[in-house]
């Protein structure tokens, strides 16, 4: 209690609950413009994060990914098109209620069912991570390394395309990993004598190129229309206490859809809603009214994504394991402040970690607040001129790449890795892999090089050791089984 107290000092500190309640609201903002997301904005922001006290900074991150998560549902429930990958399927019955003349039902229901999936799922992960960090202490290299691969393979065996596809985008973000120091032995690899590749590609230039210069560019393109938003005319939030009564069943079993799929690597929201959804549709005693309009149908996605932030921040706190592509930001946000997510952060940084759930619970009820209070404002936040906007990013993207190292290098590094982000969309690689195993791989190597020096049998001792070798196995029928499936449903087809 006493850490939770410590937590809540630092928090009520002026300067923080701005930061928290400024973040949360630019998450909403960034969430709700299609195309645009909470991930984008911890990539800007994570550059002026070096100049914040750790606690501050790291705060306002998590305000942000809790705005973003809740704030997607404006653009899915007022235009059709969904503001992030998080509420795909809140667009199937959010928008018929829009066009049938009520969004604030729609709205209203979101509202309430952003803040149900994440304050309990925020409360579930306080009472898991300590559990889990204690096992996880008693755990060596070769078991770390095994966690790490199973991790790796079952964002590719889970997420939708093709396994030898998810395999490649693994390849490169391990090549690109490798180069710079090895992480034990201190050797330089793929330098080729350059003073700037020594240090290796830095994980914000990355993120700068993936989830900035790419997504800017294409949507860019796409030219993506806004004036559908101004015929849109909200009268203010309406407690939508008859939704939420008949939808208890509904609200529960999307929570824990949404706690489970947030606790497996590289999903989170994207998948969970989805899910919920088709359960909900499929255990519905009025299967026909989905896609018609159908208030379970928005309910079911908004509190299955928003629990997923509780189900990935276990893995991120308790094992250094990302849940989501964000999260992994995250870690590069605590590592920017030398703090080591893993088993020992529970007990080396006690107030540092129930800061970050704080901070997700007060940022929750911010955006809860803000949305009440500012619902009338919605269709507003859809209206920003795009060409405007657009460039004010990518100009950000370039001052934050330049702020992290304080020369050219950095800035092409992230123009190449816009390049590199359009080549993966193109040939269709997945993304949550690559950013996943680039934020994983040195805890791969490192602990591979650390479990085989250690042991008098070699490589043999990840196949000696039970825990090690079932989380192997876990992790090899992760990317065997959906080869099997698919050559099957070739086999069928012929």
């Amino acid at each position: 209690m006493e850490f939770v107290l410590e937590a809540l000092k630092v928090l009520f500190q002026p300067v923080c609950l701005l930061l928290v309640a400024g973040g949360a609201i630019l998450g909403m903002v960034m969430g709700a413009i299609p195309g645009l997301s909470g991930g984008l904005a911890i990539t800007l922001l994570l550059p002026m994060c070096y100049s914040l006290n750790r606690y501050y900074a790291i705060a306002m991150l998590i305000g942000i990914w809790v705005g973003s998560m809740s704030g997607s549902c404006i653009g899915s429930i007022l235009l059709g098109i969904p503001g992030t990958a998080s509420s795909i399927a809140t667009v199937y019955d959010g928008y018929e209620l829009t066009k049938q003349g009520n969004p604030v039902r729609a709205l209203s229901a979101a509202v309430c069912s952003n803040f149900i999936g994440t304050f309990p799922s925020i409360l579930v992960a306080m009472l898991l991570c300590p559990f889990i960090a204690k096992i996880a202490v008693m755990i060596g290299p070769a078991e770390y390394f095994a966690l790490a691969f199973m991790a790796i393979t079952m964002v590719i065996g889970l997420s939708d395309g093709s396994v030898l596809k998810g395999l490649l985008s693994v390849g490169f973000a391990v090549m690109l990993q490798c180069v710079g120091y090895a992480p034990v032995s201190g050797t330089p690899r793929f330098t080729f004598g350059s003073y700037y590749l020594a240090g290796g590609f830095n994980l914000i230039c990355i993120a700068m190129g993936l989830f900035a210069g790419k997504t800017i560019l294409f949507e860019y393109a796409r030219n993506t229309k806004q004036s559908e938003s101004e015929r849109i005319v909200i009268s203010g939030f309406k407690f939508p206490g008859k939704d939420l009564i008949s939808n208890i069943g509904n609200i529960i079993r999307s929570f824990l859809i949404g706690l489970w799929v947030g606790f497996l690597p590289g999903l989170g929201g994207a998948l969970s809603n989805v899910v919920a959804y088709s359960l909900a549709k499929s255990s519905s005693k009025h299967p026909e009214e989905f896609g018609k309009g159908c208030i379970d149908g928005v309910i079911a996605p908004e509190v299955a994504n928003n629990a997923s932030i509780g189900g990935a921040l276990t893995p991120m706190i308790s094992l250094g394991i990302p849940g989501d592509s964000t999260t992994a930001l995250l870690l590069g946000g605590l590592t920017i402040f030398g703090v080591e997510a893993g088993p020992l952060m529970q007990s080396d940084q006690p107030v540092f970690v129930y800061m970050i759930y704080m901070a997700a619970i007060i940022g929750a009820i911010g955006v809860l607040l803000f949305q009440t209070l500012g619902m009338r404002l919605f269709p507003s936040l859809l209206k920003v001129p795009y060409h405007f906007l657009y460039p004010v990013i990518l100009i950000l993207c370039f001052v934050g790449a330049y702020c992290t190292t304080n020369n050219n290098f950095s800035v092409f590094a992230s123009i190449a890795f816009t390049v590199f982000g359009i080549a993966m969309s193109y040939f269709d690689l997945p993304q949550s892999p690559f950013m996943l195993t680039f934020v994983l791989a040195n805890t791969l190597e490192t602990n591979l090089r650390k479990a085989v020096s250690y042991a008098d049998n070699g490589f043999l001792t990840f196949v000696t050791r039970p825990v090690s070798l079932i989380l192997l196995i876990i992790g090899l029928a992760c990317i065997v089984i959906p080869l099997i499936k698919r050559f099957k449903k070739k086999g069928a087809a012929k």
